[in-house]
């Protein structure tokens, strides 16, 4: 049964204009725009038949059962950062509605496995800094010490806002059932880089998402005053930490596809008129092999080491986040490859540096694999996010028949 890749690009189209303004997309999870979004995506699953229903954790679920209870789970996320792009995430959802049409269509309304597509929510962590919130409250990875107190930029508690929205803060864990039956999970998503707009290639594979670690290093020299202390004298903090800009990107190049970024630098006293004493800089390093992304680490703790005996200052890591490389599903892989190839792109295997909602679900156990379309201009969480309308449709068509691959293989393993 055909899809209708025209109708998703014109329902993103329709989001658009309902949620956004000529800054861009502001579906901020917690927000009455975020609201009004999901209440139009309801508004479309209806039509589909598909039983809805809202976690503990405030993920939107709409499930067409089948003949097994085993379940093909159809990913993504309505909510944007703010001034966001017109993709980011809605992209995934409005695809998997597309899906559960043909489905409904296909099966006269039983599909030989259950399929159900997920919402999650607040997957960008815009207004309270941290990402994956309905995702990790489902894999159980949630930190419950860490977000119960997290509060936005007016002061508000994230256990506060969330509770406006039906959601007990205390009870995010209990959302964990719905991944009990779960034999593969499928997400399309924008790439968000320019990997494939370099390669000139629509669509891609995605290998899994880059482990990552985040820490803050701080140099502690002596403040002396600008004018009277001589440079050979000097125990300068700026000096050593400046070096480490020049280091991480060698680190980088040496590792292969790692990549490493400086991404906030604060000196005290922070004055015109003294020499800095001490200097504190932010340093995320990303990589899909675990041990590469060890021994960038290793790396950037002895050049940080070497650049602080050189300057005679001292110098101390304090490790902010880490997670681990997350690898998809072979098998699944190699579907999204040959979904690709049917539909005359070329396929192409990549990393995903950004985290997605898929490597939680990666993380408590179901095979996963993710499909990139490219992005235009490399840019995304901006207002100029965008994907050619042809490209779109053309990633509709192959994420479908990926979902028709995966319910054929859950089958198959259900038989």
């Amino acid at each position: 049964m055909p899809i209708d890749p025209k109708r998703t690009v014109a329902e993103l189209k329709e989001l658009r204009s309902l949620t956004g303004d000529e800054n861009g997309a502001q579906r901020v999870a917690f927000t009455p725009t975020w609201a009004k979004a999901r209440k139009w995506l309801r508004s479309k699953v209806e039509g589909t038949g598909a039983e809805i229903h809202n976690d503990s954790a405030g993920n939107f679920w709409a499930t067409l059962p089948g003949r097994s209870d085993k379940a093909l789970l159809i990913g993504g996320h309505i909510d944007s950062v703010p001034n966001g792009g017109w993709l980011d995430g809605c992209l995934n959802t409005l695809a998997g509605v597309e899906i559960l049409r043909r489905i409904k269509e296909q099966y006269k309304g039983e599909p030989p496995v259950t399929v159900r597509l997920v919402d999650w929510c607040d997957e960008e962590g815009a207004r309270f800094g941290k990402s994956l919130f309905g995702s990790s409250a489902c894999s159980g990875k949630i930190d419950m010490d860490e977000t119960r107190g997290l509060k936005d930029k007016d002061g508000i508690r994230l256990v506060d806002a969330v509770k406006e929205h039906g959601i007990d803060f205390e009870k995010v864990k209990d959302s964990g059932k719905e991944l009990r039956n779960a034999a593969a999970y499928i997400e399309l998503h924008i790439e968000q880089g320019p990997v494939l707009l370099d390669l000139d290639l629509p669509l891609g594979t995605v290998l899994g998402t880059f482990g990552v670690e985040r820490h803050a290093i701080t140099f502690r020299g002596q403040a002396a005053h600008s004018g009277s202390t001589p440079m050979n004298r000097r125990r300068d903090a700026f000096l050593a930490a400046g070096k480490m800009g020049s280091a991480i990107y060698e680190i980088a190049k040496r590792s292969g596809q790692g990549v490493c970024t400086i991404g906030s630098c604060t000196t005290k006293p922070g004055i015109v008129t003294s020499v800095v004493e001490e200097c504190r800089i932010t340093l995320v390093q990303r990589h899909l092999d675990a041990n590469a992304l060890q021994q960038m680490l290793d790396e950037a703790k002895a050049a940080s080491e070497k650049f602080a005996k050189e300057g005679n200052v001292d110098v101390a890591w304090e490790r902010i986040w880490n997670i681990e490389p997350i690898l998809f599903n072979n098998e699944l892989i190699g579907m999204a490859d040959a979904a690709i190839a049917e539909t005359g792109a070329k396929p192409h295997r990549l990393p995903s540096g950004p985290l997605h909602d898929a490597a939680e679900v990666a993380r408590a156990g179901v095979p996963t694999v993710m499909m990139f379309v490219q992005s235009l201009h490399g840019i995304s969480h901006n207002k100029i996010e965008d994907t050619k309308e042809e490209h779109l449709e053309l990633a509709v068509t192959a994420f479908d028949k990926l979902a028709d691959k995966a319910i054929r293989w859950i089958a198959g393993r259900v038989d």
